[in-house]
């Protein structure tokens, strides 16, 4: 398989693992064209440290469950502002939303080509649930929920 395509295919699993996580503004950006020191950037933002290690979990898991790839190099699991996951051929950037917007990557790397999100499927255990088991906001919903809100 050509290494530009099974790289993107890495970089967009690592992309859908970001996401089902919850993280926000979610770009890959293709950098081959600008001589970059890598192929590829992926940058998500999460909205605490908690949820940005989560996010940086499930990347690694996925990539090295999946994918039998482990980064070369991590920087930032102490204060999980900013998680960095250098692949070599793709570096994966999870940010605290303030810190993602100081350093703006997306800005430095304006001239490169963004790469469509992969949609997120949803797995094929959880398509057999019967539509009231899942909330409006396509939350899962287990057991007998009441609306709590009217008790506040």
């Amino acid at each position: 398989m050509e290494k530009g395509k099974n790289t993107l295919d890495m970089v967009k699993a690592a992309a859908s693992a970001a996401m089902s996580r919850r993280a926000q503004d979610g770009v890959i950006l293709d950098l081959r064209e600008l001589d970059g020191f890598t192929d590829f950037f992926a940058i998500f933002s999460g909205v605490s440290d908690i949820q940005v290690e989560g996010i940086s979990q499930a990347v690694l898991e996925e990539l090295e469950t999946n994918w039998a790839q482990k980064p070369w190099h991590q920087e930032g699991t102490r204060r999980a502002d900013w998680i960095l996951l250098d692949y070599v051929d793709f570096v994966v950037h999870i940010f605290l939303s303030e810190r993602r917007a100081y350093y703006n990557l997306e800005r430095l790397w304006g001239e490169a080509e963004r790469i469509e999100l992969p949609e997120l499927t949803v797995p094929p255990h959880l398509e057999t649930l019967e539509a009231e088991e899942v909330d409006t906001d396509g939350a899962l919903v287990f057991g007998d929920q009441e609306d709590s809100t009217s008790e506040l």
